[in-house]
């Protein structure tokens, strides 16, 4: 099983989604690590709101923030996500030049282009980019920099805004977290919200 505390925690978040509690004991055997590091796992998985904190385990959290946390939005939907970012990476042309932000849904996307073979210009806030791409050669990768939020795994802010407004992008490829009909696209996050903006206006094509 994975040492890395990012994958185990994974692992139980998805664990107790599927039968809704878990055991100190349990997980320490299944993830063959010590009692003491899965304690330290639910302990940090609780003080994100991913999880309620038991005595000897954890249970599923249903009362979750306004802003869920980037590992859980990961790890709902996978095959829907997959399939979006395939249909999506379709949609693609050698030569564009692309907005993506930040999300799980759209580092889907970021995926499916890098399995692809069309030699595109990636411009990003999304800090997981960098795992989907660093083996492609065909993707040149631009990050907009900012002020990195662990919570989103993103970049935001001023400065992501004023290298986005020196760009022109073909097309953008834009993850919410919801839809109002008078409001449009909506996050929960100001400087989110700004960086997307910027990009929707400096694209010239679709989004």
């Amino acid at each position: 099983m994975t040492t890395i505390p990012a994958g185990r925690q994974q692992y139980i978040l998805s664990l107790i989604r599927r039968e809704g509690t878990v055991t100190v004991s349990r997980l320490a055997q299944e993830l063959e690590v010590s009692e003491l590091t899965i304690r330290r796992d639910l302990d940090q998985m609780a003080a994100r709101s991913l999880v309620e904190r038991t005595h000897g385990g954890a249970t599923e959290r249903r009362n979750l923030a306004v802003e869920p946390d980037y590992l859980q939005k990961a790890q709902e939907y996978p095959e829907e996500k997959m399939a979006i970012g395939e249909a999506t990476a379709l949609m693609v042309e050698a030569g564009d030049t692309l907005f993506v932000n930040s999300g799980s849904s759209t580092l889907a996307v970021i995926q499916a282009l890098a399995k692809a073979d069309a030699d595109i210009t990636i411009v990003t806030n999304n800090a997981d980019a960098f795992w989907a791409c660093k083996e492609s050669e065909h993707i040149r990768l631009i990050f907009c920099g900012g002020v990195y939020r662990q919570r989103s795994h993103s970049v935001s802010g001023s400065l992501a805004s004023l290298v986005i407004s020196q760009i022109n992008a073909d097309k953008a490829i834009i993850g919410v977290d919801g839809f109002s009909p008078s409001s449009g696209l909506t996050t929960p996050i100001l400087e989110e919200a700004e960086t997307t903006r910027a990009m929707i206006e400096q694209t010239v094509g679709k989004v």
